[in-house]
């Protein structure tokens, strides 16, 4: 059915020229679609059906035209052809909406001259902006809803109207929590725990893990948020400077908000990672605060990202593999296929995503570890009741820390840092120091 709707309206079809009669992309999805937005537009403006729907036909008759004519021109499918463009996709409804508004000739152009010039804009924001690849080498499927997000709030930095455009998060947060919480009287408090950081150190055993990998330790540092308030930077070197991993993972989300510069973000997360010095280095994957822009500042300094991608680590001719996925939460870039390419079948391997949400998805590639954040274990919690909101639909046991799903052990972090606003309460940031045994015990120890 999918592919249905998706089949040209010329069918392929090739005019004498041996040019397509209108090409690819006018599919009968797109006409149906403008003929439907017509009716619908019809009833909103409270104007009879019979006229939305012959405004839908004439508009897309006027694009198919228009599509001819540009065939004929040798103008490629997607060639931009100013004015030309929406010129008879506007043109033609006016036979049909000039008499039924009862609008002068002049207000019949003024108004064709309005759509022309909105639609021109409209058509250039998503052939340049949402269809296009923002850089070389971008990673991601190529989606308008992603193309949006990313440029919403990384591409539009420094532009003035940036914070308009992300305005709802900084009223929901700045201007409403905020004043809740200092209402209170417990904004100060917050801020206070939000900088009681520690080292959580966990054990987990598995009966399959190489022997060259027992007592293999693992610092993983998920949700840093380094630019979410002064001093956080400094609480977590004080944390880790007296550590000594083998392996470093980050789990994503390096600045606080998820629209806005991230410089200090950067400059930040570099001082810290300048007290981390593990042997088989730091892997990083991205989570739903970030820019793939972020990617080649951290890499310049040693950072290994995984981006739907996979790294093995090998020890004494024993080998595990490190896998990781791109954000599934809000760029839902993930690919699991992907990521775990190349790694045998009995092959132990740790995946690391930003969000616990894939877990059942991850668990037919069958990880032997899954390690996650995202939820800031509420960040909130209310005494006995607990988190509040956690942005993950997940079984509450994975909101925070270890849960098992099937034969997959997994540990979601409460994070580094906040989002939001720079209070906690009931839960505490953390770093997390892992230590992989051999055995066949199930993990049972946990210490602060």
């Amino acid at each position: 059915m999918e592919e249905k709707w998706d089949t040209p309206v010329d069918r392929g079809m090739q005019f004498s020229d041996g040019q397509p009669l209108l090409g690819n992309h006018k599919t009968i999805r797109g006409v149906v679609g403008g003929i439907l937005a017509g009716g619908a537009g019809a009833l909103i403006l409270n104007l009879p059906l019979w006229a939305g729907v012959s405004i839908g036909m004439l508009s897309m008759a006027g694009d198919l035209l228009n599509s001819f004519i540009k065939r004929r021109l040798g103008k490629t499918e997607g060639q931009e052809f100013p004015v030309m463009d929406q010129f008879l996709e506007g043109a033609l409804p006016l036979v049909v909406l000039v008499p039924l508004a009862q609008v002068s000739l002049a207000g019949g152009i003024y108004l064709l001259l309005i759509f022309v010039a909105t639609a021109h804009a409209g058509a250039k924001f998503l052939n340049q902006i949402l269809r296009a690849e923002p850089f070389a080498g971008y990673t991601r499927r190529l989606r308008s809803r992603t193309r949006f997000r990313e440029w919403r709030g990384c591409q539009t930095i420094g532009y003035p109207f940036h914070p308009i455009i992300n305005i709802e998060r900084s009223l929901y947060y700045n201007a409403f929590m905020k004043t809740v919480f200092k209402g209170l009287g417990l904004y100060a408090k917050g801020k206070q725990n939000a900088l009681d950081i520690h080292c959580r150190e966990l054990e987990f055993v598995f009966p399959n893990l190489p022997p060259a990998f027992d007592q293999y330790t693992i610092l993983f540092i998920s949700d840093l948020h380094l630019d979410c308030m002064e001093g956080i930077t400094e609480k977590a070197r004080e944390v880790v400077y007296r550590l000594s991993p083998d392996l470093c993972i980050l789990g994503g989300d390096y600045r606080t908000e998820s629209w806005g510069s991230y410089s200090i973000a950067m400059e930040n997360i570099k001082n810290l990672l300048a007290n981390i010095c593990p042997k088989d280095g730091i892997f990083a994957v991205l989570g739903n605060h970030d820019c793939l822009e972020m990617v080649s500042p951290l890499r310049e300094i040693g950072v290994r990202f995984l981006i739907n991608d996979n790294a093995a680590i090998e020890r004494s001719g024993d080998r595990i593999w490190i896998a990781g996925v791109d954000d599934p939460y809000y760029f839902e870039g993930h690919d699991l296929e992907d990521a775990f390419i190349g790694i045998p079948e009995n092959g132990f391997s740790i995946l690391a995503a930003h969000t616990p949400a894939i877990f059942k998805a991850a668990a037919g590639f069958r990880p032997n570890l899954y390690l996650c954040g995202h939820t800031h274990a509420g960040q909130v919690q209310i005494p006995g009741i607990g988190p509040v909101i956690t942005h993950a639909r997940v079984p509450r046991k994975m909101i925070y820390g270890q849960w098992q799903f099937g034969s997959m052990m997994g540990y979601t972090s409460s994070g580094l840092g906040t989002s939001g606003l720079p209070v906690r309460f009931g839960c505490r940031g953390e770093v997390v120091l892992i230590r992989l045994k051999r055995g066949t015990k199930q993990p049972i120890q946990s210490s602060e």
